[in-house]
């Protein structure tokens, strides 16, 4: 056979996977001159396995060496994706003796990866031979693709024929008003596009299935064994709601007593029941029987999965608007019924009796009425300390929230190198003038003396104002408490001017908190009320508080009126720190539960509407 024909007869394929394999691998040894070849993949664990191998070994006979040298250097091909070519020794060979056979492995590509290797034995040792082999071998690996590509396509194209076989069945439904001709057709048409010899429809009644068609049967007697049987393998798929297939394969999860009852009695016959289910429900069955030598395969039953989950919803619909008035208004009266009283709907039934509890409780008991408000913790006391002369911050000791001691904690220092120099300037100069003095003294200069003792005295001075600076340096606080204010370690080395504020220090002896009420809860907050607070830091520790003072001026906090309200801590117990915010709530009488949970609501009706 021409190189041409062969390659028409492997495009044209569309058998099985392995049988295309060995296939492909005999073509590929007659047009690349190899003398075997194999296709390896990564199987479990990333241990190498046969695909196909030519010419086939025979059973129980060893692997050839070529193969196992295919698998070992697999990983290194697969990891580099490309060609590789290796010397291929055998025993025969003597020591250093060039390789008469030689191994091609070509990578086989899939999804954007390699998934695994081509392997050839090539009796070449001349480079250029190998060379034209191994591109005519790179050529041939195409037609592995092209196989996928068509399997790929068949594929979809079932998948089409599937839906479109769905959507004939549904036709088939529509052109019908009436229920028992639209589940005969149904029937019918299920029959024909699957090649079944009966195709059953059965409705749930109850706790039972009651067969309503058969293919090609208008009437049948229900007293029939034939009816019974197939009513019970319907039961069965319902009671189970999983398709029962018999003959059913070894592990089948599922029991199939009824269905091998039908098949036995009455065929022999391979039989699938299918649930049908509209939404959650389910509503009834379809049973279809075929040939025993033709059971259903696994394209077939997806096709009637696809179609009994689309025509569902049709029958079930025809079913309920075909039954006669009185079984309507039976039903409904039914359904209704079974959702009072019945066990459907159950979590429904008690969310309504608990609402109802929930209403009277809340219209008839009265809890405490809390306003609530955010506040801040402050201190009554605190000291300001400020920069105590121009210069650069050196060293920051403490943050916000450290405690400091009075005359002990050093917070911070300033940078002294620059008055240092400075006062060694000023007590050079401070001796010069000295000398001078000295000198004119010797001289019985008695101005000059005056002169130069005066500005002496002014370089003194200046040393004196140095050195005050210098014992400043250190910032000690002259009271003991926290550092609310003063995150200077940012600030580390930049400029800072004197009396600018550098700490505050807030004893932690006299505590307060301030609320911020929001106007519309003011008019019921008085004096001497009482209540709890607690911090975001300790959220789960309640401080009890007396309202002590209402201010009574309003003021804007975040777009809306609020009212500062200053309460005394009643056991605070050394818990609070300045700086700590939470939410406080004052108690302000009992009421019932809806007024307070609708007080809100009201409040604003009555400001829109003036009632």
């Amino acid at each position: 056979m021409s190189p041409a024909a062969i390659v028409d007869e492997l495009v044209a394929f569309d058998g099985p996977p392995e049988v295309f394999l060995r296939r492909l691998l005999m073509a590929q040894c007659q047009l690349g001159s190899a003398d075997a070849g194999a296709v390896l993949r990564a199987g479990e664990g990333g241990r190498p396995e046969a695909l196909a191998v030519h010419p086939e070994p025979q059973a129980g006979a060893p692997a050839p060496v070529w193969l196992a040298q295919a698998a070992e250097a697999m990983a290194a091909v697969v990891a580099s994706a490309q060609t590789a070519v290796f010397p291929l020794h055998t025993t025969e060979e003597l020591y250093g003796q060039q390789a008469r056979q030689h191994l091609v492995l070509l990578p086989l590509r899939g999804g954007g990866q390699v998934r695994g290797v081509s392997a050839f034995v090539l009796a070449h040792d001349d480079s250029a031979v190998l060379e034209q082999c191994r591109e005519r071998l790179e050529l041939t690996v195409t037609l592995l693709s092209l196989y996928e590509m068509r399997l790929s396509l068949q594929r979809r194209q079932g998948d089409l024929d599937l839906f479109a076989a769905a959507m004939s069945v549904a036709a088939a439904i529509n052109e019908h008003q009436r229920f028992k001709p639209a589940a005969i057709a149904f029937c019918n048409e299920v029959a024909n596009r699957w090649k079944a010899e009966r195709v059953s429809l059965g409705i749930q009644r109850g706790a039972y299935i009651k067969l309503q068609a058969m293919n090609q049967t208008e009437q049948f007697n229900r007293k029939m064994q034939l009816i019974q049987d197939i009513e019970s393998a319907m039961e069965e798929c319902m009671d189970q709601q999983v398709e029962v297939v018999h003959p059913a394969p070894p592990e089948a999860p599922y029991i199939w007593r009824a269905a091998e009852q039908l098949t036995t009695k009455h065929g022999p016959t391979a039989v699938c029941s299918l649930p049908l289910r509209r939404g959650d429900e389910t509503i009834g069955v379809l049973t279809v029987e075929r040939p025993a030598d033709r059971p259903l395969n696994l394209r077939d039953a997806e096709g009637l999965r696809l179609t009994c989950n689309l025509c569902a919803a049709l029958l079930g619909n025809l079913h309920d608007s075909d039954r006669w008035i009185g079984a309507k208004l039976a039903l409904s009266a039914k359904r209704a019924g079974g959702a009072l009283v019945g066990s459907e709907h159950t979590w429904a039934k008690l969310t309504a009796v608990a609402v109802s509890v929930v209403v009277l409780f809340l219209v008839f008991a009265k809890g405490t009425y809390h306003v609530e408000a955010p506040f801040i913790v402050e201190a009554q006391q605190g000291r300001v300390i400020a920069a105590p002369f121009d210069g650069y911050i050196k060293m920051v000791n403490v943050d916000p929230g450290d405690e400091v001691q009075a005359g002990e904690s050093v917070l911070a220092q300033m940078e002294t190198a620059e008055l240092r120099l400075r006062r060694a300037s000023l007590v050079a100069e401070h001796l010069r003038y000295l000398k001078e003095a000295d000198l004119a003294r010797r001289e019985n200069k008695t101005v000059e003396v005056q002169i130069a003792q005066h500005q002496a005295d002014g370089v003194a001075a200046d040393i004196d104002e140095i050195d005050h600076w210098l014992s400043r340096s250190d910032i000690i606080p002259e009271v003991s408490g926290v550092v609310v204010e003063g995150d200077l370690k940012r600030r580390v080395g930049q400029a800072i001017s004197k009396g600018d504020v550098m700490f505050e220090i807030a004893q932690l002896d006299d505590l307060r908190a301030r609320l911020r009420v929001p106007e519309d809860r003011i008019a019921d907050v008085e004096k001497g009320m009482t209540g709890d607070l607690a911090t975001a830091a300790q959220p789960g520790v309640y401080m009890r508080f007396e309202v002590d003072r209402i201010e009574p001026m309003a003021q804007v906090d975040d777009q809306r009126n609020v009212f500062i309200v200053r309460v005394r801590l009643l056991d605070e117990s050394g818990r609070l720190k300045p700086g700590m915010a939470g939410v406080a709530k004052i108690d302000a009488g009992k009421r019932s539960y809806a007024w307070i949970w609708t007080r809100q609501a009201v409040d604003w009706v009555r400001m829109k509407l003036w009632f």
